[in-house]
């Protein structure tokens, strides 16, 4: 079943690269979802709050997050969101290259929706990043926004 309207999606990721393999994924799916980017975790605070530049940011549907990010962290921004009532409803899938154990348990804990760590390889990295979009368009029932 697709969405009958595209999902706003905040991307929270410093690596140009990583970020032009995620636009491309998101265009390949032909869904029509809108990418918007920002790129450590104080910008992502304020596209969030509508602060500074951001005056006009759409309250994102989904939220794909980079753990290691300039300014604040990405755990950070996370437990920003989900200790928000306004905010804490937002899915957020934690996308990183980390492995490591405590991340995902500190990731969980902190309410993250999901946990991808970023493949290596090119292909399979744009194959995930279509599978988060998908799922999040296809498969599950997105809170309507406000």
């Amino acid at each position: 079943m697709i969405s009958a309207q595209p999902i706003d999606v905040l991307l929270v990721e410093d690596d140009p690269g990583d970020e032009l393999i995620t636009r491309e994924a998101f265009e390949d799916n032909r869904i029509g979802n809108a990418l918007h980017v920002v790129r450590d975790g104080a910008e992502a605070l304020d596209f969030l709050y509508r602060r500074g530049p951001h005056l006009q940011a759409p309250r994102p549907d989904l939220i794909l997050l980079d753990l290691n990010l300039p300014k604040y962290n990405g755990r950070q921004v996370l437990e920003k969101i989900k200790s928000d009532p306004d905010l804490s409803d937002i899915p957020v899938v934690v996308l990183t290259t980390s492995s490591a154990e405590e991340d995902i348990v500190c990731s969980y804990k902190a309410h993250a929706n999901a946990y991808v760590t970023k493949p290596v390889d090119l292909d399979q990295f744009t194959g995930a990043v279509r599978q988060i979009d998908e799922f999040f368009v296809q498969v599950v029932r997105l809170p309507r926004r406000r």
